[in-house]
């Protein structure tokens, strides 16, 4: 049987325009909302694809601020690192649950991670902290280290790194992060900009 037959009616048929029609509106719809989601954005390790959603600025500017900045971006920990097909495989999963529950504007006031993410976060902090993991000096000056680098997740201590203390949404309107769609845009005002071009 042949393809076309599934899904389009017989030739001559009033149906197959209309069909032929409806699918061309619907693909169209998909590759406009894919280019307006930024879509192709989220394939690349830019931590500016993440500010597509707002609600994710507070989030982006105290990474910004933070000391992690200048070793890892946003995937360096919130996505697996142990191959590439599980690395996309998992940023899909979490895009889409994401995309899911910000397009029905049903995000948390807070944002936390979900289980599957706080064990990727956990493995990402040993991966690159490994030595202070393992460090046996620790065991004499930090209570418990021993059985604490082991046994609970590394922000029980660390809350802070590096996102800091403010993660909720009532932070979003005083939170400016440059979109990917801005970076074009010059933000020195020209008389500044002017003035050093003169020295």
């Amino acid at each position: 049987m042949n393809f076309n037959l599934k899904i389009l009616p017989e030739k001559g048929s009033s149906w197959r325009t209309f069909a032929v029609f409806a699918i061309a509106v619907v693909m169209g719809m998909g590759f406009f909302l894919m280019r307006e989601a930024e879509v192709v954005s989220y394939l690349s390790d830019n931590p500016q694809a993440c500010v597509n959603c707002h609600v994710m600025t507070p989030v982006y500017n105290s990474w910004m601020h933070s000391s992690h900045r200048e070793w890892v971006s946003c995937n360096g920990c919130h996505v697996p690192q142990d191959n590439i097909f599980n690395s996309y495989y998992f940023k899909a999963k979490d895009g889409l649950y994401h995309s899911a529950v910000f397009t029905a504007r049903a995000e948390p006031d807070v944002i936390t991670m979900r289980e599957a993410s706080e064990e990727v976060v956990q493995n990402n902090c040993i991966r690159c902290h490994v030595q202070q993991v393992t460090q046996v000096k620790y065991d004499g000056w930090l209570d418990n280290h021993r059985e604490n680098r082991t046994e609970r997740a590394c922000w029980t201590c660390h809350q802070e790194v590096p996102h800091g203390r403010i993660h909720g949404l009532s932070t979003v309107k005083y939170n400016i992060a440059p979109l990917p769609t801005d970076q074009e845009e010059m933000v020195i005002p020209e008389w500044l900009a002017k003035e050093i071009e003169a020295q």
